[in-house]
């Protein structure tokens, strides 16, 4: 496609400042060759595949778009993918939408010589930027997945990029030790971040959202071995580190019962049901006060119905026929998560603000974060 650069230059204006250091690497990037297949769900929810090659011009709308082309779901990668697959489940890797990729590099505050960690490789768009700006000698790209870290090797070599690629489980182990880490995979607090504050030098820093929230947290390492910063007042959300080809199944069964059981706790609402998973700031507190937890929201028409799960047998099931209606609720198991998602609603009308944004971090080398603001505080991942 020889009129990408016109396309890559639009987009770097678009996401950059005419100032900054990334405009030239977003500019001078052909993005549309790290994703020449992606995967884009219809109006049904069903994966359908996209190949640029057969649609030029939809290739380079979609690849100099500011958006996330997904590329692998479940366990099937797009490259890989027949035109009549619908692959079921979540996304498992994508090209991350050019804005959040200079974001995350701003955030980790790179510099001449600095080594960085692309931890999560992707499509392969973190390196190829950083390698621009830093040089291929300083930029490491890792990933759990061969295919992944093969693939973007192949295609950032063609690029005239030869950064050094990894394949390893982040969770378990990171080869090696590095000045900047920027991880554009969630990772969960504890054993799961336990080895990437293990692979960060002393005076290095660290930059990663934590699992199933939109926490952005940014700190520097300590001698001690403790990484030390805040949760950015900025918000980011990305998929989760896995350590297999695909996610562990969902908790079908106890989602079945929160949709379809009476619960053992029956009671009004206080509040209207609300999309929780796209609240991020009411989902990263309920996830940070009760780990675990996840959600499933629906709505037709008018109607809305959200339940809440976790691991240790609990749910909640609100459900209102109109949207100002305060929903019928039913909950069961050991925890009342309904009540406890109220708890977190009613202190935001109360106070105008929860603590979690701004607030200080403590990242200590088993991978426990000890969150604090104020009076308040917590600690999660132990």
């Amino acid at each position: 496609m020889d009129d990408w650069q016109e396309h890559a230059s639009r987009l770097a204006s678009h996401v950059t400042d005419p100032d900054s250091r990334w405009l030239g690497p977003v500019a001078r990037t052909p993005r549309h060759e790290l994703v020449p297949r992606w995967w884009e769900q219809d109006r049904a929810g069903e994966w359908q595949l996209r190949d640029g090659a057969s649609d030029p011009g939809a290739w380079m709308r979609a690849a100099y778009a500011d958006r996330s082309l997904i590329t692998r779901v479940g366990s099937l990668h797009a490259d890989d993918a027949g035109s009549g697959d619908r692959p079921r489940g979540w996304p498992t890797s994508s090209a991350t939408l050019p804005t959040l990729v200079v974001r995350m590099l701003r955030h980790g505050r790179l510099g001449d010589g600095l080594s960085l960690l692309d931890l999560g490789t992707g499509a392969g768009g973190v390196a190829a930027y950083a390698c621009h700006r830093l040089g291929d000698h300083c930029v490491t790209s890792l990933d759990i997945d061969p295919y992944l870290v093969g693939t973007a090797g192949t295609r950032l070599a063609a690029m005239g990029h030869h950064p050094k690629m990894v394949t390893a489980d982040a969770t378990q182990w990171v080869p090696g030790t590095y000045d900047r880490i920027v991880a554009t995979v969630a990772l969960s607090p504890g054993p799961g971040l336990r080895a990437v504050v293990g692979a960060l030098e002393p005076g290095g820093r660290l930059v990663t959202t934590l699992a199933r929230t939109c926490l952005l947290v940014t700190g520097w390492k300590e001698r001690s071995g403790d990484v030390v910063g805040r949760v950015e007042r900025d918000m980011a959300g990305f998929m989760l580190t896995r350590s297999g080809s695909d996610y562990p199944p969902a908790h079908a069964d106890l989602f079945a019962l929160a949709h379809e059981a009476d619960g053992e706790h029956r009671s009004s609402g206080r509040y209207p049901v609300l999309d929780i998973e796209n609240a991020w700031e009411l989902r990263s507190m309920l996830e940070v006060t009760t780990p675990g937890v996840e959600i499933d929201y629906r709505s037709d028409g008018d109607s809305r119905t959200a339940c809440l799960i976790h691991p240790d047998g609990s749910w909640a099931r609100a459900f209102a026929e109109r949207i100002d209606d305060p929903p019928e609720v039913h909950q069961g198991g050991p925890q009342r998560l309904w009540d406890a998602l109220e708890r977190i609603r009613y202190r935001l009308n109360a106070e105008g603000s929860l603590p979690l944004l701004g607030a200080n971090v403590r990242i200590t080398p088993d991978g426990v974060c000890h969150l604090s603001r104020g009076r308040w505080h917590t600690s999660i991942g132990g």
